[in-house]
């Protein structure tokens, strides 16, 4: 059973029943069936039943997000913009991606070579519970656009997010006259993932979500000789150089590290600052901290929610607790508070070494870790320490901000701004945080035949 739990409340609020045998079957040979019809209507078919996608998102918006607030505890006007954004996707990708997947003339001895990208098949999306509408959105509008079906398998903590997504796309779908099958929500409990990914009519996998996780995923996927997409965890470092703006700084690490109650893959999670601004930027990010509101998701007030699950937050929890009993300054948060619901407060964590739990694992929560550099060579040997390469970001002038960015182990770097996704750019990592990547012109070609074709009469 896939039991909802509102984490403000730790009340059970829903139980779904996770896909049996016969429908996991169905909706597997639906896929299937529906993979030539979907593919001949053409990029510009696909790209007008993407367009309907985005807009019947921003009609249902007031309807779709507190569905995220309820199950994984979005602060409601966070939840309001990942509609919005989810929406973005499906409209970017039908207005760019013809331009996106158009063939490529390659010079050789045919009279005309060429590469055309065309679909895979059926592409099967297993995403987390962070961002339950932006992620589903960033996995299927290219994977569709493309030509593909799409099966998602979202998690078994937000079924209701999972629903009411697939109903949306669904919905376009029919209108369109679209075979049944293009897209659907496949609830299955994860010991069941294995043999989907097995099944001869998955031809590709998209996974979001933990190191340990994506290892399973592309353990079995590598085994059918199937490609994956793995977006995992990242420890992202921020590094603030002795001439960064430091109230912008401030400010956008600040924004980084709370949306979502921290829980974000690209949040700032390691704030490593060189030491001549050290004291100043730590005092700056404890007054912006200090302001910000901890409370009911559904508050329109709200800046911070809870954490998504009781066992989430005791893990937050320890760690902050070791790395104090490391010798960390805990100078905001760091206490459980009483009542019901699974509130961590914000937390700010100084004097941080390389050494601390909090620095060697990925925080998932409301906490930030402040770290102390010598010079800006030590940030940049400090930052890339890391078993992770999501992503990084730094602050300093523009040009020792992108002189550095090539030298940072990570699959995307903002310089003086907020890391982000963005369905213009290509987001993914290196390292244990994953391989391949979303969004943008790379991401659409994830999951496509990139096909050669040679047409004679050879020239001399």
């Amino acid at each position: 059973m896939l039991t909802v739990i509102d984490p403000s409340t730790g009340e059970v609020v829903r139980e779904v029943p996770p896909a049996d045998a016969a429908r996991t079957e169905a909706v597997l040979a639906a896929a299937e069936a529906a993979r030539s019809a979907w593919a001949a209507r053409g990029l510009d078919g696909r790209g007008e039943v993407l367009r309907a996608v985005a807009a019947r998102l921003r009609a249902q918006v007031e309807e779709l997000a507190p569905v995220m607030t309820e199950e994984m505890g979005k602060p409601i006007r966070e939840a309001r913009g990942e509609v919005e954004k989810a929406a973005w996707c499906f409209e970017h990708y039908a207005d760019h991606g013809a331009q996106y997947l158009a063939p490529e003339t390659i010079e050789s001895d045919a009279t005309h070579s060429y590469v055309q990208h065309l679909p895979l098949g059926t592409v099967l999306g297993v995403l987390p519970w962070n961002a339950p509408f932006w992620l589903a959105a960033r996995f299927a509008a290219p994977a569709l656009m493309a030509g593909n079906t799409c099966v998602m398998k979202h998690d078994p903590h937000v079924p209701g997010c999972a629903r009411a997504f697939a109903e949306v796309v669904a919905a376009e779908l029919e209108a369109a006259g679209a075979p049944a099958g293009v897209f659907a929500d496949l609830p299955l409990e994860t010991p069941a993932v294995a043999d989907v990914i097995r099944d001869r009519r998955i031809d590709a996998v998209s996974f979001t979500g933990s190191a340990k996780g994506g290892a399973a995923v592309a353990s079995v996927a590598a085994g059918e000789i199937k490609p994956t997409v793995l977006e995992l965890g990242g420890s992202d470092p921020c590094l603030v150089l002795a001439d960064a703006d430091l109230d912008a700084a401030a400010d956008t690490i600040t924004l980084s590290r709370i949306i979502n109650a921290g829980q974000s893959c690209i949040a700032a999670k390691r704030i490593i600052v060189e030491s001549s601004v050290y004291d100043e930027l730590v005092e700056r990010l404890r007054l912006r901290l200090e302001k910000l509101t901890l409370g009911d998701p559904r508050a329109e007030s709200t800046d911070v929610g809870p954490i998504a699950r009781a066992d989430l937050r005791d893990g937050l929890h320890r760690q902050v607790s070791e790395t104090v009993e490391a010798g960390a300054r805990l100078l905001l948060g760091g206490e459980l508070p009483d009542g019901p619901g699974y509130y961590y407060p914000v937390t700010l964590l100084a004097d941080v070494t390389e050494t601390m739990t909090a620095c060697r694992e990925e925080t998932f929560g409301p906490v930030m870790v402040v770290m102390e550099a010598a010079d800006d060579e030590a940030a940049l040997a400090m930052a890339n320490d890391t078993d992770y390469g999501l992503a990084a970001s730094v602050w300093s002038t523009s040009e020792r901000g992108e002189a550095m960015a090539s030298r940072i182990a990570a699959g995307q770097v903002a310089v003086n701004g907020i890391v982000k996704t963005d369905p213009r750019l290509p987001s993914g990592g290196i390292k244990g945080s994953g391989y391949g990547r979303e969004l943008g012109p790379h991401g659409i070609r994830e999951f496509v035949n990139a096909q050669q074709v040679w047409v004679g009469p050879r020239r001399g």
